[in-house]
């Protein structure tokens, strides 16, 4: 089975809620959410070569935030803090970006999903790795034995 896999440089945000300003109007609650999910989707066309993927898929990420200032400099730390965003969103966004990005037809195809969120390590930047294939029998297999 072939893996599309997407890097993504920039800030990750997490999907907001949708507000309504009136006259019809929604905007997302979330500063910088939609331009992380149109630097996902770019990302995702220069990096998928063919056609929207059409059939169950799994889908795994891992999102890389930096580390805060406050953050204790002698030992390691997870990201599980509000600024952070809870991971459900981080994949709405994810998922959405791969529709837009076409490596997804619809993301209801998605029938298997992990995610991770990290501060980043020395030297690296923040934004996301994302791997997407097809589901393969095994899975189907694993998914009624599980």
């Amino acid at each position: 089975m072939t893996t599309t896999r997407i890097e993504v440089v920039g800030m990750p945000k997490p999907k907001g809620s949708l507000k309504h300003i009136g006259r019809g109007r929604l905007v997302e609650q979330v500063a910088g959410s939609g331009t992380w999910r149109q630097q996902m989707a770019w990302a995702a066309r220069q990096q998928h070569h063919g056609n929207p993927l059409n059939e169950p898929a799994t889908v795994a990420f891992e999102i890389r935030v930096p580390v805060p200032a406050s953050a204790p400099k002698r030992r390691i730390t997870w990201p599980a803090t509000r600024s952070s965003g809870d991971i459900d969103k981080h994949a709405r966004n994810v998922l959405d970006a791969l529709v837009d990005g076409g490596v997804l037809a619809d993301d209801s195809r998605v029938v298997e999903i992990q995610g991770r969120k990290r501060h980043c390590r020395p030297g690296e930047q923040p934004g996301a790795t994302i791997a997407v294939r097809a589901a393969g029998a095994a899975d189907l297999l694993a998914a009624t034995h599980a």
